[in-house]
């Protein structure tokens, strides 16, 4: 009994948006081009994306959760 080919999952490439289709193939997934690949990781490079980060009011006096102090 032979499985029925579904057909690849296409999603957006995070650079431009072009659709882009998830496949073995294509080896800049999730990116279509080398391009849009080089220019998001030099994005990251030059700290262009930044991870939000919550403020803490003890300035890292602490790094235990609250009430587990010893």
């Amino acid at each position: 009994c032979r499985a029925a080919m579904s057909p690849p999952k296409v999603v957006s490439c995070p650079r431009c948006g072009v659709p882009v289709e998830w496949v073995p193939g294509n080896h800049h997934r999730p990116f279509c081009s080398e391009r849009c690949r080089m220019i998001d990781l030099g994005t990251w490079a030059s700290e262009g994306y930044r991870v939000p980060v919550e403020e803490s009011d003890t300035d890292g006096e602490s790094l235990e959760p609250p009430g587990e102090n010893r």
